[in-house]
């Protein structure tokens, strides 16, 4: 459910993005029928998905995203092109048999060759429980990206309220609100965040949320939100960023109550991509979850909420993070570098296979903490061996022998059977179809995944005095 990046630890979240990067708002128009422009079909390779379809995305015949291939004959690596259904979640889930997947509420999507099945919709729409606060085809060995220095935007007074149209609230939270926006000059839609200054003093957030614009402004890569601007007024701070139509990882997965096997290996393989990049340049995200993570319109992942993203080339000690995906190094208070991240990659992937995270607790934050310091966790019988081989090597709390804070950084992550299939360099490029696009209309600001809200009722861009500039002075 849509609500503020770096506002609400309990649900954190929307920002923004779309499919590819858009050009800046200010730049003259080059296609006013189509301010993004469609990607074709890319289903061959040894990554591939076929379709996600929920009951939504069923009904929405006006999705103007392609990506279906040609219809394939049977195949026994493809599980799509059986007749037998596939059952729902039940009380007492079977335990994995390696004939069949056991699948939530839709079919089967990612498989070694291409993908030839038809979207099939089934009605798992229970909510989630409430949370508080490849061998690669035996083609190309994953090569963590190669990291060149990055050219640092500019984005301090690069835009003004008047070069937007307010259009609608996409989310609200404790500091202020995230917009949907026009730009005047190129027709395009974003999203601004704006932040209220003295409720982010307030909060004591001055660092945390110059620390976002200064992580934002500094990356760019194909699974990351894009920042295009900042400007400030005497009461607020904005942030102009990508409008991602598709809403959040999170929704997708509390209608499905849990992904596949296949369809949380792809997630979670471009979430590995974007981790070994920000690595790449010292920074640590610190606050992965399903919230946080944005579907464009053809399905693929975006991470927004830079809110605790943090340049560390050694060491650091600040609690921040949401409860239930806090390292235990880090509940313990002790320094922490990037390994905190591939511990929350391991409690994200066991999420998105049983539907819950291993150290929930519904008494309070107080309690998961007690329970990550444990470190007991109860696999679900039907987790696939090779995702519950790679969880016991990311949910580790000893350090030396936690995948992805080893010698072979990332590269370890990616080589893990679990993702022996994955096309590492394909899938950088989003040259492999996700398993679930979106039920949105391209370019015209499809808003329909977000939830509804009441409108700002105080004017933005009010004059008068602003004792809190000095603090934000890189916006």
């Amino acid at each position: 459910m849509p609500t503020l990046g770096s506002f609400l630890k309990k649900k954190r979240t929307k920002d923004s993005t779309g499919s590819r990067d858009l050009d800046s708002p200010t730049s003259p128009i080059k296609d006013t029928a189509s301010p993004i422009t469609p990607t074709l079909s890319k289903t061959s390779g040894s990554f591939s998905a076929g379709k996600l379809t929920t009951q939504d995305s069923a009904a929405a015949s006006h999705s103007t995203t392609a990506s279906t291939a040609p219809s394939k004959s049977a195949d026994p690596m493809n599980p799509s092109t059986y007749s037998q259904p596939y059952a729902t979640p039940q009380a007492t889930p079977e335990p994995y048999q390696q004939s069949q997947h056991n699948l939530p509420s839709i079919q089967n999507l990612i498989h070694p060759s291409n993908t030839t099945s038809s979207p099939h919709s089934n009605s798992g729409t229970q909510q989630r429980s409430q949370r508080n606060d490849a061998s690669n085809g035996g083609a190309i060995t994953p090569v963590p990206a190669q990291h060149v220095p990055q050219v640092v935007r500019t984005t301090k007074g690069k835009y003004t309220l008047t070069d937007f149209t307010i259009q609608r609230t996409l989310g609200t939270g404790s500091f202020g609100r995230v917009h949907l926006v026009q730009s005047k000059h190129n027709q395009r839609f974003y999203a601004v965040k704006v932040l209220k200054k003295a409720q982010v003093v307030k909060m004591k957030q001055v660092e945390h949320t110059n620390d976002e614009r200064r992580m934002l402004q500094q990356v760019k890569h194909p699974f990351l939100i894009t920042l295009w601007g900042t400007f400030q007024d005497s009461k607020n701070l904005y942030m102009v960023m990508d409008f991602v139509e598709g809403g959040e990882l999170f929704s997708l997965l509390r209608k499905s109550q849990r992904f596949p096997n296949p369809v949380a290996k792809f997630y979670a393989a471009e979430v590995t991509l974007a981790l070994d990049y920000l690595h790449g340049m010292n920074i640590i995200y610190r606050d992965l979850k399903p919230e946080n993570l944005l579907l464009d319109r053809h399905g693929h992942l975006k991470i927004t909420d830079f809110g605790f993203a943090k340049e560390v080339p050694d060491i650091t000690w600040t609690l921040c993070g949401t409860p239930d995906y806090l390292a235990p190094e880090v509940v313990a208070s002790k320094g922490y570098n990037k390994s905190v991240d591939w511990w929350s990659l391991g409690i994200l992937i066991f999420e998105m296979l049983s539907g819950f995270t291993p150290f929930w607790d519904a008494g309070s934050p107080m309690k998961i903490y007690e329970n990550i310091l444990k470190g007991k966790v109860k696999y679900p019988p039907y987790i696939h061996p090779d995702a519950q081989d790679l969880l016991q090597q990311l949910i580790t709390p000893d350090l030396t022998k936690r995948l992805g804070n080893l010698h072979g950084g990332s590269r370890e992550v990616m080589q893990h059977p679990w993702f022996a299939e994955v096309t590492w360099e394909r899938l950088s490029k989003k040259d492999i179809d996700a398993p679930y696009v979106p039920p949105v209309r391209a370019g015209v600001g499809d808003s329909s995944q977000f939830d509804k809200y009441p409108e700002e009722t105080e004017a933005y861009g009010q004059a008068g005095d602003d004792p809190h500039k000095h603090l934000f002075m890189d916006f």
